[in-house]
């Protein structure tokens, strides 16, 4: 490819849209551009990179017994309603009417209709195990779409889905998978690590998330210092100590007064109590009705955690009014003692004594409050986030809390669609039986942002070798020069016709530019040709990543760069 035929945009300046560095640098680089929120223009540099994502999936799917198929991406409304999504799922579905009023959906993923093709053509025992993917364009209408093509709302996903006779045939599926996705994200150069996650919307009973770890991702990964242990944090759980107790008599309950005084920091420093000893009561509304959460003063709830606990699909913070309505107090001053609603506490309650909590009147607060005597908590569990702080609750050992994008999930989705949508078969003795399933997705063009997010420095991109557009930049910094010219234009041919892919950067441009663009696009390797170092016969290389600069002689070059370029492929 010459680069002055080449549709490459390159920017000087980062544009105001751009929040993270990934995105910047993306529009920076040429790669996309914004077509409305959420939705971008993928340009040629940027599919080239898609590409060698998407065919390391195929690679690995394929060699893992998968058969690639190619799904519509509108979806009938009726299968969601079978399945029960339809109203579940949320606004995040996009959905729409066709000519005969008709209701159809965008569709975020594929469960439904890769069920009802399989429920309509596999029938016997025979057929299956069977083990079905697509990359395929997605959508899902994110109320805040952000982060260029980490958060987007049309996103390109690799999407695949198993069904096998038992649990165990799903077992030894999943295990396929998860080993299968390992080797993707090595393939790709990516530093990433798995973790238990939580299933979400798409059901089953476990999943574990694949996150590439980056300083700047959004996630929250946790992960123990010893054992293999780790977790999303809204999946991430954690231990109550009876050590944690302090070694005391209870005290009489005693109603202070704490005017003004609403958030933990201030009652923490108004009472002179450290936020260890205060219990905070939250209140949530869902379709079941109010439900009140105590928790330690300096924990935060876990949403997500609650949400299952409860077994409810809504759950929101209680408004100020709904607040004072149940309290007879404005938000801030909610507590225990007296609250007419189901009470939940975290593990990390229980072993409290002499709390300072709520006293579900203005400006008030109780001192010395405890379970079981003042106030009657309905059930105990994890609701809460994990601290730093907290033990890994396999080996006790100390946690560690790394920044993670996700990129990968794996779900073990059992017979939640199969019974929804009555996919069966036959076994050997003739009875119906409901096949197990499991789903697997992979962001492809979300690979794209994390390989930046995780790999660029001041100057632009560091592409991993293995999804680089192009893994050579050739740059003669004196095309007037006839021997330059000349041997930039046969090294060209030569390391082309070696089957290495290279970007020829043949602009009457200053060096400079060319080397600011060159870095900026995160090419593995450039090559420079100049008139000095020709007199000897040399070229010199440098590394995008190492910043290593070496002269090579010109006879040696491409064994150089092919040697090079293989071993880092092959390392990842």
């Amino acid at each position: 490819m010459r680069y002055s035929k080449a549709l490459i945009p390159t920017l000087k300046e980062t544009p105001a849209e751009a929040e993270t560095i990934s995105h910047q640098l993306l529009l920076r680089a040429g790669m996309i551009r914004k077509l409305a929120a959420g939705i971008y223009d993928y340009l040629p540099l940027a599919v080239k990179v898609l590409r060698k994502v998407e065919q390391i999936v195929r690679e690995e799917m394929n060699r893992a017994g998968a058969q690639e198929v190619l799904l519509p991406a509108v979806q009938p409304a009726e299968l969601w309603q079978e399945s029960g999504r339809w109203q579940v799922y949320g606004k995040e579905l996009l959905r729409f009417k066709d000519r005969h009023d008709r209701d159809y959906c965008m569709g975020p993923t594929h469960e439904e209709v890769i069920t009802d093709l399989v429920r309509r053509d596999v029938q016997s025992y025979r057929q299956l195990p069977l083990n079905l993917y697509q990359i395929q364009t997605k959508f899902r209408d994110e109320i805040r779409p952000r982060f260029g093509l980490m958060r987007g709302r049309e996103f390109i996903m690799k999407d695949s889905y198993s069904f096998d006779l038992d649990e165990a045939g799903a077992d030894a599926t999943y295990g396929a998978m998860y080993q299968a996705y390992k080797q993707i994200f090595q393939r790709c150069g990516l530093r990433f690590k798995v973790v238990e996650a939580d299933s979400g919307p798409i059901g089953g009973s476990f999943s574990h998330e694949f996150m590439v770890l980056a300083d700047t991702g959004e996630d929250v990964v946790v992960s123990c210092t010893q054992c293999d242990y780790a977790a999303n944090l809204e999946k991430a759980e954690t231990m109550a100590s009876s050590a944690d107790a302090p070694a005391e008599t209870p005290g009489p309950l005693a109603k202070v007064h704490t005017p003004a005084v609403r958030s933990v920091p201030e009652v923490a420093a108004f009472l002179k109590v450290d936020p260890t000893r205060i219990g905070k009561t939250l209140l949530y509304e869902t379709e079941a009705g109010l439900v009140a959460v105590l928790l330690r003063g300096d924990h935060e709830v876990n949403e997500v955690k609650l949400k299952n606990f409860l077994k409810v699909t809504q759950l929101t913070l209680a408004l100020e009014a709904g607040v004072r309505e149940v309290t007879r107090a404005a938000v801030g001053f909610a507590g225990p003692i007296g609250l007419p609603l189901p009470l939940y506490a975290d593990f990390a309650v229980q072993p409290l004594m002499n709390m300072v909590v709520g006293a579900n009147e203005d400006d008030h607060h109780w001192r010395d409050a405890n379970p079981g005597r003042d106030f009657e908590v309905k059930a105990f569990a994890d609701l809460r986030e994990v601290t730093a702080a907290d033990p890994c609750p396999r080996c006790g050992a100390a946690l560690e809390l790394l920044r993670g994008i996700e990129v990968g999930h794996v779900f073990k989705l059992g017979h939640k669609y199969s019974k929804a949508l009555k996919a069966t078969y036959l076994d050997a003795g003739g009875q119906e039986q409901y096949m197990f399933m499991g789903c697997y997705g992979i962001g492809v063009s979300r690979i794209v942002a994390a390989a930046i997010e995780q790999n660029h420095d001041a100057d632009g991109i560091i592409f991993p070798t293995a999804l680089a557009p192009f893994q050579v930049l050739l740059t003669p910094i004196a095309l007037k020069d006839d021997l330059t010219r000349d041997t930039a234009w046969q090294l060209y041919e030569e390391i082309t016709n070696a089957g290495l892919e290279v970007l020829f950067d043949d602009r009457d441009e200053r060096p400079g530019i060319k080397f600011k663009d060159g870095d900026l696009l995160g090419i593995p390797w450039r090559v420079v040709i100049g008139p000095k170092t020709l007199k000897q016969q040399q070229v010199e290389v440098r590394g995008r990543r190492s910043k290593e600069i070496q002269l090579i002689p010109r006879a040696e070059l491409t064994a150089y760069l092919q040697d090079r370029i293989k071993a880092e492929i092959g390392n990842s």
